[in-house]
């Protein structure tokens, strides 16, 4: 009977052997599956999107140019002899600017017409003997082609007569001249420059998904170096395509300069008034996962997360505009973005708004 006992003993201590063997494999099988199975849950605080009322601004860089700008050449070859501005100065439309040598000019003229006036006076006697037989009528349209030629000789004389004398084309503001009394000038001499300046142009572009939100018409604010005052304009202008390198597009608006505080030429800070949303989305910008290629955001669907693309419109000091991707009512989570993977189960710690 002992060695009976001592026999099942054994068998009982070598049972619990194997039971506690098995345990130990299995526990250690389960964290294997913990570690290479699927990843846990995460805990995390999130944000419910909502509708709301929003009105924003898109900030530009612009550029300041006069009204109407010119480079004054003279239309012909000549000498000067007569310059009739001050450099710097305000001039009117059709002041005579620069006066060119015209003496040759003026000789020939004096000299087609009298021949012209001569031409005439022959013509006027072909006529009489015409009726009576006196010449044929091949001498008469003769003298008839050479005055249609002199009167053509004349108009040409007159022409350069008139390009002898550079006259300003609008009213504005003249610039510093290049040449002296006495320089001989071409069409290709820079004489100077004239600016029309009582209103200035300022010219800026707006990314294309904005445009519905602006319209001619509209005003601008802006600001320039030197000047502390919020200045504004009327857009007048917007380009009829985008830039296709940056798919922005051009639009001018009109600045009154009166006073003649801006100079063209000059930067200006433009900051553009959008339409007012009624329903825009908006959420906090913390909540936005950068990649290479697009914007998305962590959306909780099903209690699992969903990673969505998403396109941005306007900023705030901590919050960005949703343009597309999520509607009003969608979950989105703030905290844990670098862990989240689609699927993932998410357990929501802490509800912001």
């Amino acid at each position: 009977m002992k060695g009976t006992s001592m026999a099942y003993q054994k068998q009982t201590a070598f049972f619990l052997l194997l039971v506690t063997l098995a345990g130990a494999c299995k526990n250690g099988d389960d964290e294997n599956a913990g570690a290479k199975g699927k990843p846990k849950g995460l805990n995390a605080e999130a944000y419910v999107a909502t509708a709301q009322s929003f009105s924003s601004e898109y900030a530009a860089s612009g550029s300041l140019l006069a009204n109407e700008e010119i480079e004054i050449h003279p239309e012909i070859a000549g000498r000067v002899t007569d310059i009739n501005f001050k450099e710097g100065s305000k001039v009117n439309k059709g002041q005579t600017l620069i006066q060119l040598y015209d003496g040759e000019i003026r000789a020939q003229l004096q000299k087609q017409r009298s021949q012209l006036k001569l031409q005439q006076n022959i013509l006027k006697r072909q006529e009489e003997l015409l009726k009576i037989g006196g010449i044929s009528e091949q001498d008469y349209e003769t003298t008839e082609a050479q005055i249609a030629s002199i009167n053509a000789d004349i108009a040409f004389a007159e022409a350069q007569l008139r390009a002898a004398r550079i006259i300003a084309p609008f009213d504005g503001t003249i610039g510093i001249r290049t040449i002296s009394i006495g320089a001989v000038v071409s069409p290709t001499t820079v004489i100077s420059t004239l600016q029309q300046t009582h209103q200035l142009k300022m010219d800026f572009n707006i990314p294309e998904q904005y445009l519905k939100s602006i319209a001619v018409g509209n005003t601008v604010n802006f600001s320039v170096a030197g000047r502390t005052d919020t200045l504004s304009g009327k857009i007048a202008a917007i380009d009829a395509g985008a830039e296709a390198g940056t798919r922005t597009v051009k639009v001018r608006a009109i600045v009154s300069n009166t006073d003649g505080k801006l100079i063209a030429g000059s930067y200006a800070n433009v900051t553009i008034p959008l339409k007012s949303e009624d329903n825009a989305i908006l959420i906090p910008s913390q909540a936005i996962i950068p990649t290479t290629k697009d914007k998305k955001v962590a959306r909780i669907k099903d209690g699992k997360i969903e990673l969505t693309v998403v396109k941005l419109g306007q900023r705030t000091s901590d919050k960005v505009e949703i343009i597309q991707g999520i509607a009003a009512g969608d979950t989105i989570i703030l905290t844990g973005l670098m862990q989240a993977k689609p699927g993932m189960n998410v357990k929501v710690t802490k509800l912001r708004s």
